[in-house]
């Protein structure tokens, strides 16, 4: 770009363009001053007739420079035309109108550009006008034309100029809306990763931790109980195998271009947690449930975010607690659910995974800090619900999450259903507000 006096930017490479101009303007104006009112032969132009065009036109490529001295010349020569012999034309007058349009193009203002035009216009209009003789229909159409041409100019030119900033502010937008488009995409596709990490290490988590407690005892029991070491092997294998179909599936949807199809079932919840807590026994964890209320169906998001607490709280449970033992406990209430997972464990080594779970927390050992309670409180957060972890008052760890719930249709208050094993006592109901304190 080339930045000229007046704060113009004008690309390289338009020089030819400014010769083709004034080259036109040279010759229109030397054209106008051979023309005659009386309608005789045209001469060759005369030497007034040369230093008008010399002296207008060799002003031309500097008014994007100095606009104003320009516009002052060509106005100049065309109203001194009349003064040295010359018949006053339209064609005499082009590189005044050449100018008029340039400055109505680059003009800082509108008025401005309105004064100037009208200025030249004036000056043309009484150079051009008669002063002795009765003005006849030919001299006023030429009067008129020559006054006219330059407010034609300048009206073109501050329509180029409407028109040039009318794009400009659109392609602005236009590429705004793209940065904006892009700022969308990699915040979704750092959503996603989330989720997917989210995913990946409860599915992992839950699988291998049963898959190696299963191995464990088969391990330890291989000697002096073959056909105990022959059923977890057993159970070893099917928690093998639907841990394969379960990175399959999940790492099947990040190898798909484009929308992901339908999921072949639905993602899980509240529903299959007999199921969940059932591979939990399998593989040696004693695990009580307890439900108090009246259930109400889940939205899907909530439902899968209570499944994947109680999953990734018993694999806490079973790879860090220092017990056999724990107790899921489900509260109904209008609003909300609460879930609560506690044991009486007292490992140190569990803190040492939940490092970021709160100032109580403390890295023991060589176990790096791992993931489990932050993506448990993401994905509680994420719904709109709150996740506390911590030492339970009553020994052992304890998980509490509230999670939101829809408005129930009847409005009633939950009733009361006790759908729980034997092993789990009423003096268990303040294991929510304990888990709420810490």
């Amino acid at each position: 770009m080339t930045n000229t006096g007046g704060g113009v930017p004008r690309p390289r490479g338009t020089w030819w363009r400014e010769g083709a101009i004034t080259a036109t303007a040279f010759a229109l104006c030397l054209l106008g001053g051979v023309v005659k009112d009386d309608g005789s032969t045209l001469s060759p132009p005369s030497a007034v007739a040369y230093l008008i065009a010399v002296v207008s036109c060799a002003v031309l490529p500097m008014r994007h420079r100095a606009p104003l001295a320009a516009m002052a010349v060509t106005t100049a020569s065309g109203v001194l035309a009349p003064f040295l012999g010359l018949l006053l034309s339209p064609l005499i007058a082009a590189p005044a109108v050449v100018t008029a349009y340039s400055y109505s193009l680059t003009a800082r203002s509108e008025r401005r550009a309105v004064s100037a035009v009208g200025l030249i216009s004036v000056a043309l209009l009484v150079a051009s006008t008669p002063l002795f003789g009765a003005l006849s229909w030919k001299d006023a159409s030429r009067v008129g034309a020559v006054a006219a041409f330059p407010l034609v100019a300048g009206v073109l030119g501050h329509s180029v100029r409407n028109r040039r900033a009318y794009l400009a502010a659109m392609e602005e937008r236009a590429l705004r809306a793209e940065q904006s488009r892009d700022s969308e995409a990699r915040r979704r596709v750092a959503e996603e990763r989330v989720r997917i990490a989210r995913e990946l290490h409860d599915l992992v988590a839950h699988q291998i931790t049963l898959a190696n407690a299963q191995a464990t005892v088969a391990a330890h029991l291989f000697d002096t109980r073959p056909e105990q070491t022959r059923k977890s092997l057993k159970e070893l294998v099917e928690t093998t195998s639907d841990a394969l179909d379960e990175l399959r599936a999940t790492v099947g949807l990040l190898r798909q271009s484009g929308d992901a199809a339908s999921p072949a079932e639905p993602a899980p919840g509240l529903s299959r947690l007999p199921t969940l807590l059932e591979s939990f026994r399998h593989a040696g964890l004693e695990v009580s449930a307890h439900q108090e209320g009246t259930a109400r169906p889940l939205p899907p998001g909530v439902d899968l975010t209570a499944y994947r607490i109680v999953q990734e709280a018993l694999t806490n449970v079973t790879k860090h607690a220092g017990t056999r033992s724990a107790r899921v406990r489900l509260v109904w209430n209008r609003d909300r659910v609460t879930i609560t997972v506690a044991d009486d464990g007292g490992s140190a080594d569990r803190t040492a995974s939940t490092a970021a779970a709160g100032p109580s927390a403390s890295t023991v050992g060589d176990r790096p800090p791992g993931y489990g309670l932050i993506g448990m409180r993401e994905r509680a957060t994420a719904v709109g619900g709150h996740l506390s972890a911590g030492r339970s008052p009553e020994g052992g760890f304890l998980v509490s999450a509230q999670l939101p719930l829809p408005p129930a249709k009847d409005g009633a208050t939950a009733v009361e259903n006790r759908m729980a094993d034997a092993a789990t006592g009423d003096g268990r109901t303040g294991d929510a507000e304990a888990g709420d304190a810490l």
